[in-house]
C-alpha cells in the first residue's frame, strides 16, 4: 500500500486495515480516486477504477476529478455534495465537509482556481473560488464564501469572508495525522 493511501487511511482511524477503511464513504471514494490516478485510463485496471469511482461519485454526491492534485491525509467528513475543480491543488492533511464547492472563476482578476496549503479545515456549505492561495493551518468556517488570499494561521468566517489571525485555529479539528508519513 502506498504512503498516500496509508496516510488517508490513518485519518479515518483504520491505520493499516484497508477493509475497515472501505466501510467509510469518504475513504472508499478516496481509495478509488487514488488508484484511478495511478493507472492509465486506457488500461483495464484504470478503466475499472474509473467506473467504480463514477458510481461512487453518483452514490455519495462527490465530484472530484482524477486529475485533481490532493496531498496525503485528505479527509472527507460526510458524504453529500462536494464539487472540486480538477485544477485545484490541495495540500496535506486537509478536511472537507459536505455541501462544499472549490471551483474556478472564469473571468476577472481572480480567473483561475484555488491552491490550498497544508492543514486546512473546510466547513459545511463553504464556497472557495478564484485564483487564490490559502495558507497552512487555516480553518474555514461553515457557510463561508471565500475569494481572497488567506495567510497562514487564520480563521475565515462569513460572507463576505472575514479573516481573523489565530494561533492554531485547526487544533482539535484536524485529527489522526500519521506521525511518520
Amino acid at each position: 500500500m502506498n504512503k498516500i493511501i496509508r496516510a488517508d487511511l490513518y485519518r479515518y482511524g483504520a491505520e493499516n486495515k484497508v477493509f475497515k477503511g472501505l466501510k467509510e464513504p469518504g475513504f472508499r471514494y478516496l481509495y478509488f480516486l487514488r488508484k484511478a490516478s495511478e493507472k492509465n485510463k486506457f488500461s483495464l485496471l484504470g478503466l475499472s477504477y474509473r467506473l467504480i469511482l463514477r458510481r461512487l461519485g453518483y452514490k455519495y454526491g462527490f465530484q472530484i476529478p482524477v486529475k485533481t492534485k490532493i496531498g496525503k491525509g485528505f479527509f472527507i467528513g460526510h458524504f453529500g455534495t462536494i464539487v472540486i475543480n480538477e485544477a485545484v491543488k490541495i495540500g496535506e492533511n486537509c478536511n472537507i465537509a459536505h455541501s462544499t464547492t472549490i471551483g474556478k472563476a472564469s473571468r476577472g482578476k481572480l480567473k483561475g482556481t484555488p491552491t490550498l496549503g497544508n492543514y486546512v479545515w473546510i466547513g459545511t456549505g463553504s464556497v472557495i473560488v478564484g485564483k487564490i492561495t490559502i495558507g497552512n493551518n487555516v480553518l474555514i468556517a461553515p457557510n463561508t464564501f471565500l475569494n481572497v488570499d488567506v495567510p497562514d494561521n487564520s480563521l475565515v468566517i462569513g460572507n463576505p469572508a472575514k479573516i481573523i489571525e489565530k494561533i492554531n485555529p485547526t487544533d482539535g479539528y484536524i485529527n489522526n495525522i500519521h506521525p511518520q508519513l
